[in-house]
């Protein structure tokens, strides 16, 4: 058997969201574990990765900091950068997989990445709600994690998530932003109670919607956001009184005074907003908009947006910590209504 080297445990994978100099990092730690570089091993230079993987400089000159950062390795002026404690070890490997990367969703990656800290090793993927996706990422991923964090939201094929998810090791297992149904064992959850977080939100918000007859729901067809909302939605409209439509396109529906509007896909609150100024109506008075998800541009649009939202950097920190502590928790997110002038 021919005897692995140092290059071959270089692993770039142009599929991965993970940054790039994170992944050569990480691939420097696996050929240390495997006892592959030794104590004073002078790591290539910088130019000769860089021709050898068609890697940025600046990449690699990042990797290498990073590794001087934790202790890896130590530099030396004209000579370069050797291993200086090859008994380091990653104490967790993290398989990350989000349905996509949104303004929220980065929010929960980067809560979770500082919680984690920079001696834990994340592969981080991304499958764009494709349910094909997602189950060919899971099933040719065959290292050794220690966890497996995943946000399972679907436009198509997700009743079929839960055998997939099922194959993995619980133990092993956090599902985060959303609980499926079906799936066996002890494991990790921190989620959203959709029905439940909507209904009670606009229970907050019902004396300033008071002031409009009818609330509309904007629930694209091709969507990845689970029903419940609109169980949740109705539900409150039904017991107060409220007129209510559930529209799936608000390109084509019609803009009337007295409506509410309550927009989950942040290219739909543009394309409101931009027919609402069109037609001179006044946002807050005329028309009222409330938005999903809370990001820091609604603070200030127009006044500031309303907003319904959980809290994303909450839900990125409790899943770092089921990570840390290996503790197995079905943990419900806090819910929020925030009154702006939208409203």
């Amino acid at each position: 058997m021919k005897k692995l080297t140092f290059y071959d445990f270089i692993k770039i994978d142009e599929y991965s969201a993970t940054p790039k100099y994170l992944q050569l990092s990480n691939s420097i730690v696996n050929a240390m574990e495997a006892a592959v570089i030794p104590k004073d091993y002078l790591l290539p230079s910088i130019n000769e990765l860089s021709y050898q993987f068609e890697i940025s400089r600046d990449t690699i000159q990042k990797s290498y900091r990073h590794l001087k950062k934790i202790g890896v390795v130590t530099s030396y002026p004209g000579k370069g950068y050797c291993i200086s404690n090859p008994d380091f070890r990653q104490k967790l490997k993290v398989f990350l997989l989000f349905n996509k990367l949104s303004v929220h969703k980065k929010i929960i990656y980067d809560a979770m990445v500082e919680a984690l800290g920079d001696d834990v090793g994340i592969d981080f993927y991304i499958y764009n709600n494709d349910f094909k996706l997602f189950r060919r990422l899971l099933e040719s991923k065959k290292e050794n994690y220690s966890h497996y964090v995943i946000i399972p939201h679907f436009i198509d094929g997700g009743e079929n998530a839960r055998e997939i998810i099922n194959a993995i090791p619980k133990e092993k297992l956090i599902l985060v932003d959303k609980n499926i149904a079906g799936i066996d064992g002890d494991y990790s959850v921190v989620y959203e109670n959709f029905e439940k977080d909507i209904y009670e939100a606009l229970c907050q918000a019902r004396t300033h919607l008071s002031k409009y007859h009818t609330i509309k729901l904007i629930f694209p067809e091709q969507s990845y956001f689970p029903v419940e909302i609109i169980n949740g939605f109705k539900r409150f409209c039904q017991q107060y009184a409220f007129n209510h439509e559930t529209i799936s396109n608000i390109s084509i529906c019609e803009l009337n005074k007295g409506e509410v509007f309550i927009n989950l896909m942040e290219d739909d609150l543009v394309i409101l907003l931009e027919r609402l100024i069109e037609l001179k109506y006044k946002i807050g008075k005329d028309i009222g908009v409330i938005s999903y998800n809370e990001t820091p541009i609604k603070k200030i649009l127009l006044n500031g947006i309303t907003t319904i939202s959980t809290d994303f950097k909450y839900m990125g920190t409790a899943a770092a910590s089921m990570i840390l502590e290996n503790s197995k928790k079905h943990l419900e997110v806090p819910f929020y209504y925030k009154k702006r002038s939208s409203l």
